[in-house]
């Protein structure tokens, strides 16, 4: 019957598309709530020459007095996590709705995207190839991020009587504050984070994947330059048939999809790589000179950060809360235990995936060659490294292609759950079903909308998440740095071995 209703309602969709589409009612839309949000949620702090967001600024102070508060955990426990991962201490009593590894590979599902291929290129073309070592240096500290706010939904996650967990930001918000005798501005931030996470979900989470991989799969199949409309209505079915099955479907996709699909693109990076050794080394004092260098004044150089920092938030989403609510899931019976695999995200996401993006954007030039000005001033950048691929390996654009419909595909099921949970939170759980249509007529808007406009309302509302999410761990890190002392007391002592039956 559910399948029946999205069949219906993608019938529905095509005609008021092709009205959005040509009226650019839609585009315009977003072209205004941009500049309206942006004036509100991203002042300018920086004084004198240079511009520094103030959310881009409170990313970057929160995560690293949270690195040096946890006592550098992003660098201590890599080894011990890697073991949780591989299952050493999971036991069948163990509480929740999925595995360590499965809610990982959710969360990378979520951020191993369009991210680290469009994102990316975006950053070196716009940032020069400095922002790369910026975003490197904001996934390294995003790590602790990550393993505070993962650590913290599950510690105050709610099992409900039908097995599902909600957990994340909007739960410890409103628990972990009221416990400190905040409880009102606990509910405020709460409600805050869960709107914020709905407009990211339909925005960076939906609509951006969907324009992205439209943009890139044009190049190899024609027909949906003149037919996007179509490419959006594919989409939208393939997404409602898995958003259907909540978070347990969507967690055996993203286990299936995600190694894979990284496997098929590190590899053909590191040919690429490979194949130019002999420049790598400048490559990388580009990358270490200009990220402070100040030929262009100090607003050149914070650009670099700026840029480095935005779009290390937006592939990794360290900070941002939403990889919590798929964490919290995991069955675990140590809280800080998941927040050490969370570790694992930034790492691979950022430090890993994006800087292999940004090696291959550098060392082809397409970043700053002339005749691909026009992908670079309208934000293609999909298409964009798509050119650096083909550049090296002129058959790989196709399978590129299909790598970037497979990311947009499973960052959107994954975005989908996250908005789906804050949308339970904010109107109960007989609403869910209301948001699920809701992100699939998104799927079909982003395919007609410009990319510049998405890709400003996905930053908006994404970094946006991280203002609420600041303030509960700025608040509850203490109970986190105290669980995490306990943990390793028990670990260095042999006792979560024992208690593993190893």
């Amino acid at each position: 019957m559910r399948l029946q209703l999205l069949v219906a309602l993608l019938s529905l969709l095509s005609p008021l598309t092709l009205w959005a589409r040509e009226g650019g009612q839609v585009d315009a839309w977003f072209g205004w709530l941009n500049g309206y949000l942006a004036s509100v949620l991203f002042f300018d702090v920086m004084p004198g020459p240079g511009n520094m967001p103030f959310i881009v600024g409170w990313l970057i102070v929160g995560a690293l007095y949270l690195t040096v508060r946890m006592g550098f955990v992003n660098l201590r426990v890599m080894g011990h996590a890697f073991r949780v991962l591989r299952g050493k201490y999971s036991k069948p009593g163990d509480e929740g709705e999925v595995t360590p590894f499965q809610a990982l590979t959710t969360a990378l599902s979520a951020t191993v995207g369009l991210g680290n291929i469009a994102g990316v290129a975006i950053a070196v073309s716009v940032g020069g190839p400095g922002a790369t070592f910026w975003m490197i240096v904001a996934g390294f500290l995003g790590m602790t991020s990550k393993f505070t706010e993962v650590t913290l939904a599950q510690m105050y996650r709610e099992v409900r009587p039908d097995g599902h967990v909600m957990g994340g930001a909007m739960e410890y918000l409103s628990k972990g504050l009221a416990e400190k005798g905040f409880g009102r501005l606990g509910l405020v931030l709460s409600m805050l984070f869960a709107l914020l996470t709905v407009g990211a979900s339909l925005g960076g989470g939906n609509a951006f994947q969907v324009s992205q991989a439209m943009a890139a799969v044009q190049n190899v199949v024609p027909f949906f330059a003149d037919n996007d409309w179509v490419f959006g209505v594919v989409m939208a079915f393939a997404v409602g048939v898995v958003i259907i099955g909540g978070i347990r479907r969507i967690a055996h996709v993203a286990e299936a999809i995600v190694p894979l699909m990284v496997f098929i693109y590190l590899g053909a990076a590191l040919w690429i790589i490979i194949a130019h050794i002999d420049v790598l080394p400048d490559a990388l004092g580009l990358i270490v000179s200009k990220a402070f260098t100040l030929e262009a004044g100090v607003g050149g150089l914070m650009g670099a950060v700026v840029q480095g920092f935005k779009r290390a938030a937006f592939s990794s989403e360290a900070g941002i809360g939403s990889a919590a609510i798929a964490h919290s899931t995991a069955r675990t019976p140590y809280p800080i235990r998941q927040g050490m695999v969370a570790l694992y995200e930034p790492f691979i996401d950022t430090i890993v995936i994006c800087t292999m993006t940004a090696l291959v954007i550098i060392i082809t030039g397409v970043y700053d060659a002339p005749e691909y000005a026009d992908l670079v001033q309208h934000n293609q950048g999909a298409a964009l490294t798509a050119k650096a691929f083909g550049s090296v390996i002129s058959w790989f654009p196709m399978v590129l292609s299909i790598a970037v419909v497979l990311f947009a595909y499973s960052t959107m099921i994954s975005w989908s759950y996250y908005g789906e949970r804050c949308w339970t939170y904010l109107f109960g759980e007989k609403a869910s079903m209301v948001y699920r249509v809701m992100f699939v007529v998104f799927v079909v808007v982003g395919s007609v909308t410009s990319a510049s406009n998405i890709l400003d309302f996905s930053d908006l509302m994404l970094l946006s998440m991280a203002f609420p999410n600041f303030i509960g761990l700025y608040m509850l890190q203490g109970k986190v740095r105290k669980a995490l002392d306990a943990y390793m007391v028990k670990l260095l002592s042999g006792e979560m071995d024992r208690e593993a039956g190893r």
